[in-house]
């Protein structure tokens, strides 16, 4: 896992949404085009979200600066 922030076309930062995020980050990556990638911006790890990812043919990476989590979130080739 990296310290360093990630570099992405596109960033979601949960951080504002009020309530479950979950929803408009399907949303996002619903209309992420194969060749870019979304950077989640957290305030916590979204370990369950991981799995999803996988499901859904996603990869991710995730750093951290120890008060904020990145998730770099593209198609899995």
């Amino acid at each position: 896992m990296s310290t360093d922030r990630p570099a992405a076309e596109r960033e979601l930062d949960v951080r504002e949404i009020e309530g479950e995020p979950f929803g408009e980050i399907m949303a996002a990556l619903e209309e992420l085009p194969g060749d870019e990638s979304l950077l989640l911006i957290n305030s916590f790890e979204p370990e369950p979200l991981y799995g999803v990812l996988e499901e859904r043919g996603f990869r991710h990476e995730t750093a951290t600066d120890s008060e904020v989590w990145y998730v770099k979130i593209s198609h899995a080739a």
